[in-house]
């Protein structure tokens, strides 16, 4: 474990769980930009929409850079450096999901979205909401230990949500699309609204990590 003995002694930078929590709230900011994506049927919405998402992903990009600046320069973390730098990134991951998802929906203007992609994009601001929920108690984790750990479940029970969503749409969508084209669209489409949970999950699991450490 990074922090030593000698933390017991040393002031803790708390600035890391605010860094967090400024990339935990452009990840939930931009999960309400991509329910309204999913939604819309006028192009050039869906273009503003994914051009908005895009300034948040930059957003986030600027956070993590900054955090891994910090966790170079700082003595003492509030948890370990690895526990930090693996939440980072796996809140980057949900960011650059949602990114993603919004700039093929603009790319491959498919003919219809499917109810199914509605459905994954709430769960995923379900998700993005609770995950900024759990980042921002962990700033006093032994008080709050047993309230995020639910947060963290629901996490879990979410992204087991979204997969079976995904393979009643990949059912659907074999036995009854026609055209190839609109297939490999749909399918890409939303196979990155459910990676976006699955990285949802990955920040459940690394904050249960920091819980069991910490709390």
């Amino acid at each position: 474990m990074t922090n030593s003995i000698l933390s017991l002694f040393t002031p803790k930078e708390p600035k890391f769980c605010a860094l967090l929590k400024q990339m935990a709230e452009v990840s939930a900011e931009a999960a309400i930009l991509l329910l309204d994506c999913v939604k819309n049927v006028d192009y050039e919405k869906v273009v503003e929409i994914a051009k908005q998402i895009k300034v948040y992903e930059k957003k986030g990009d600027n956070t993590l850079i900054t955090i891994f600046d910090e966790l170079n320069s700082t003595f003492i973390t509030p948890f370990d450096r690895e526990d930090i730098h693996d939440l980072a990134n796996r809140l980057d991951d949900v960011m650059d999901f949602i990114n993603s998802c919004a700039k093929k929906i603009m790319l491959f203007r498919p003919k219809h979205l499917p109810e199914s992609a509605l459905k994954l994009a709430q769960l995923i601001d379900n998700a993005s909401d609770i995950v900024l929920n759990a980042i921002t108690q962990l700033s006093n984790i032994k008080k709050n230990a047993k309230n995020i750990s639910r947060l963290v479940n629901e996490l879990h029970d979410i992204e087991n949500n979204a997969d079976e969503v995904y393979e009643e749409f990949l059912s659907d969508l074999f036995a009854n699309e026609k055209d190839s084209i609109e297939v490999v669209k749909l399918k890409d489409i939303l196979h990155e609204l459910e990676k976006a949970t699955d990285a949802t999950e990955d920040v459940g699991k690394i904050i249960k990590t920091i819980i069991v450490k910490y709390a």
